[in-house]
């Protein structure tokens, strides 16, 4: 989705910190657009273990079949409290689709701020035979119950 889209941050459960490294900055001094897809896959990592503890990286993998980011506000080496939320959006029969949002803290307020929101729709595969799979039932529950919005 393109465009001023309205993110609710109540309808994140799930936020990890990010940590700002030096090499992430561009000429300008703020995080150089491609370093805000690797925080994405960062936060990938963490939230299928935190939604489900079946998952495990060496029997489960996905491929990343379509990712987005809609750049909102930069994020420079000084901002407070940077995070990454991540929710489960959608559930098809081989799919997912995830929703991120990148926020930091106003100094002065403490307010959140949205530095990015975006999409990435995954597919469940079978490594050996390299094809997608239907998503068991298991993973299927552990999503629902850690996001109950997708009922």
């Amino acid at each position: 989705m393109l465009g001023k889209e309205r993110v609710e941050l109540e309808d994140f459960k799930f936020f990890r910190p990010l940590e700002i490294r030096w090499n992430d900055l561009d000429p300008i001094g703020h995080v150089n657009n491609v370093y805000y897809i690797e925080y994405f896959q960062i936060g990938r990592g963490s939230y299928m273990t935190e939604i489900s503890q079946k998952w495990d990286w060496s029997k489960h993998m996905f491929v990343i079949a379509k990712i987005s980011c809609n750049y909102l506000r930069e994020i420079r080496m000084t901002a407070k409290n940077v995070r990454l939320g991540m929710r489960t959006c959608n559930i098809g029969t081989k799919s997912f689709d995830f929703q991120y949002i990148i926020i930091s803290d106003n100094e002065e307020t403490g307010q959140p701020i949205i530095h990015a929101v975006g999409y990435s729709t995954q597919v469940l595969i079978d490594t050996m035979a390299n094809k997608s799979i239907e998503i068991p039932s298991w993973l299927r529950t552990n999503m629902i119950e850690y996001e109950p919005a997708l009922l």
